[in-house]
Order: structure tokens, then C-alpha cells, then sequence
């Protein structure tokens, strides 16, 4: 492999990292006029921001910077979304209560900074504007104008692809082997640069481990599906269920979230057990996104367990009552898990490692990188 001219190894920024996160830091590191280059150890990305919804989350987010974050990535989405030929799928979301304890949740959320724009559907309500959702046991929906969905799998690739057509240089399937400040060192070339950000995903242990080590930082498995629903299925927005009140920290930190919590435990003992909550997306094909459930550890065996995927699809019955479906395809995703929701951490003079913590990749990244690259911090 010839290796760089001195002028094509050098640039403003190096992102190492090319999945979501790090194509973040070069959008915002273009917009700035910057010049950009970006090492991906795999030749094309594999990883957890290809693995997941493709759902950008706001409602349900942390209150305060969190919530913020996510709606001013939700924003970026929008605007950026047309111009790299990425397709929004649907708008929207909806978390049906099917328990008193869930609808008061929800309610609670009405009445803080974050439910300003959402509403809640009573069923008769919910009978009119969405009434393949209005289920004789649901109680009603809170439902959100926030959130979009785009298909992961291929929106990375082609956000990666309109970044290279505005000049990002991109070197993939390049394991990093050292980073310094001012140098990257490839196997075969070393690349040079002012500034450099590291988003490693899941892989906490060949760069920086220390600073992981810090923020107590694990690893997150989850299980998904995509299912076959009956022809002509349209579901219309994104859906969540009564066990994403104990899982998103906008919900949980909620106080009536105590007594869902509680009842759950006696009714739902297995699928807390195995962090099992309810997300459903739709695609343009019509087939159906459906997840997931969570283990955490410091490595990821390789088996995942038969139960986890029935319990999965069970709440999604109860919740959709869909009749007959298929499944088509079954994966498994890993991400860095921790206390907070990402780290922002200068580990070297000009280099900083950035790493979405809590499985909102999707949903913070855009904000996260302005953070990390223009100092814009969000308010708590």
C-alpha cells in the first residue's frame, strides 16, 4: 500500500470512528470549514449504528441536557436527512398505557418542560387518530410529534457517502494502532492532524481503556427482530409500551414510576429480567422493527437466550394484536453502557474521546459532537 504524500496525510481534525458518533464529529468539523479525514477499522460499518431502530428519541429522554441534546439532534435529522438522500420512514410516536399506573406516568409527564408538545389520547380519542392502536385493554396513548425513524442500515452508509462527496477523506478498513496528539498511526501510514476525536463504539479496551475504566463503563448486548405483518399493515409512527416506563430515564425518574415498577416486578418478572422493553418502527417494505432486550457485562458471550426473543414478541402482540406474522431476520447489537449518558473526555493535548453511553447513539449524536467540537455545552 503506497503511502500518503505528506499534504494528503495532514488535515484539521481526525475522527477515528466511523460509525454514527464519529460521522457526527465530521459533519459538524465540515460545517465549520475544517478539514477532515476519517479511520474506520472495518471497510464498511458494522456496528451498533446499523444494529439499532434508526429511531431518534426525544420524549422519554433524561429532562434537562439530555432532552436537549436529543432534540437538536432530532433537528439535525431532519435537516440533513434530504440533502444525503436518507428517507424518514415515519414521524411520531406513541407509548400506549396499558396499566393505571402507565397512564399516570404519562400523565406526570404532561406537566413537566418536556411533555409541553405532547399529548395525551383517551381511548375514543385514540379510536380517531389511530385506531389499529385503540385495543379494548389499552388505556390510551400519550403520543409525541418529536421523534423520527430512518432505515439505520442503510442511512449511515449513504450520511458516510455525502460526506465524502463534501470533502471528508475516509480511510476504512484502517485499524488504528497508536493515537498522540498531532498523529494517528495506521499499520502502513501515519496521519496528522491539530485535533483529534476518538469514538471507539463498543470497543472500550484498545484505545484509551483507562478513561472507560473511569466512568465504569460495560458493555450492552440487545436482541432484535424484523417481522412480516399482515399485508397492508401500516403502523404509522413509532410505538412503546409500559416497560419503556422503567427503562427511559425520562419515564423512570418520574414519581409514579415507582408503582409501575412495582407492578411489574409481579407481573413481568422474566422480561425485566432480561431488560426487555417494547420499541416498534416500521420500513418501507412495511415489515416491522421490533426490540429489545439488554445484558450487560464487561465481554458478550455469544448465546442469546430463545426466551428473550418469545417475550419480546409476545408484548408486541399484546400491545399490536397483529393476527399472524413472520419473522425475517434475528441480530444481536453491542454498545458501551455506563452511569452517564455519554463522556466527553480530553485524554491527550487535542484529543478527545467522545462515546454515547446509554444506547442513544442515534438519538444525541449531532448534539454531542457540536458539544465535543464547538464547546456549545447544553444546560442541564
Amino acid at each position: 500500500m503506497p503511502a500518503l504524500s505528506k499534504t494528503d496525510s495532514k488535515s484539521d481534525l481526525i475522527v477515528v470512528g466511523a460509525g454514527i458518533v464519529g460521522l457526527a464529529c465530521a459533519l459538524v468539523a465540515v460545517e465549520q470549514g475544517l478539514s477532515v479525514q476519517v479511520v474506520e477499522r472495518e471497510p464498511f460499518c458494522t456496528g451498533a449504528s446499523i444494529r439499532n431502530f434508526g429511531f431518534v428519541t426525544v420524549t422519554g429522554q433524561g429532562s434537562g441536557a439530555t432532552w436537549r441534546r436529543a432534540r437538536r439532534s432530532r433537528d439535525i435529522w431532519a435537516q440533513i436527512a434530504p440533502q444525503a438522500g436518507i428517507a424518514v420512514e415515519h414521524t411520531g410516536l406513541y407509548v400506549l398505557a396499558q396499566r393505571a399506573e402507565a397512564e399516570s406516568v404519562l400523565r406526570e409527564l404532561l406537566l413537566t418542560e418536556e411533555g409541553a408538545d405532547l399529548r395525551w389520547l383517551a381511548p375514543d380519542k385514540l379510536r380517531e387518530q389511530a385506531p389499529h392502536l385503540a385495543h379494548a385493554h389499552v388505556r390510551g396513548a400519550l403520543y409525541s410529534p418529536h421523534e423520527l425513524r430512518v432505515e439505520a442500515r442503510f442511512a449511515v452508509e449513504r450520511l458516510r457517502l455525502w460526506l465524502a462527496s463534501r470533502g471528508v477523506r475516509f480511510h476504512m478498513g484502517q485499524a488504528v494502532q497508536q493515537v498522540q496528539t498531532g498523529r494517528v498511526q495506521l499499520a502502513e501510514k501515519e496521519l496528522q492532524a491539530e485535533r483529534i476525536v476518538v469514538c471507539p463504539g463498543p470497543d472500550t479496551h484498545s484505545l484509551f481503556p483507562a478513561t472507560f475504566a473511569k466512568y465504569n463503563t460495560q458493555l450492552c448486548q440487545l436482541q432484535m427482530l424484523r417481522i412480516r405483518p399482515p399485508q397492508g399493515y401500516l403502523l404509522g409512527a413509532a410505538v412503546m409500551s409500559d416497560l419503556s416506563l422503567v427503562r427511559y430515564r425520562g419515564f423512570y425518574g418520574l414519581p409514579g414510576a415507582v408503582r409501575l415498577q412495582d407492578r411489574l416486578r409481579l407481573e413481568m418478572a422474566r422480561e425485566l429480567e432480561h431488560g426487555i422493553h417494547l420499541i416498534v418502527v416500521q420500513s418501507a417494505d412495511g415489515s416491522l422493527v421490533v426490540g429489545d432486550s439488554h445484558q450487560y457485562g464487561a465481554a458478550m458471550a455469544p448465546f442469546v437466550p430463545a426466551q428473550a426473543e418469545q417475550l419480546i414478541l409476545a408484548e408486541m402482540q399484546r400491545l399490536l394484536c397483529l393476527g399472524h406474522y413472520q419473522v425475517e431476520e434475528r441480530w444481536t447489537g453491542i454498545y458501551p453502557s455506563g452511569p452517564q449518558d455519554a463522556i466527553i473526555e480530553t485524554v491527550l493535548a487535542d484529543v478527545q474521546l467522545l462515546s454515547v453511553t446509554s444506547g442513544t447513539g442515534m438519538s444525541m449524536a449531532f448534539a454531542l459532537a457540536q458539544e465535543c467540537l464547538m464547546g456549545e455545552r447544553i444546560a442541564a
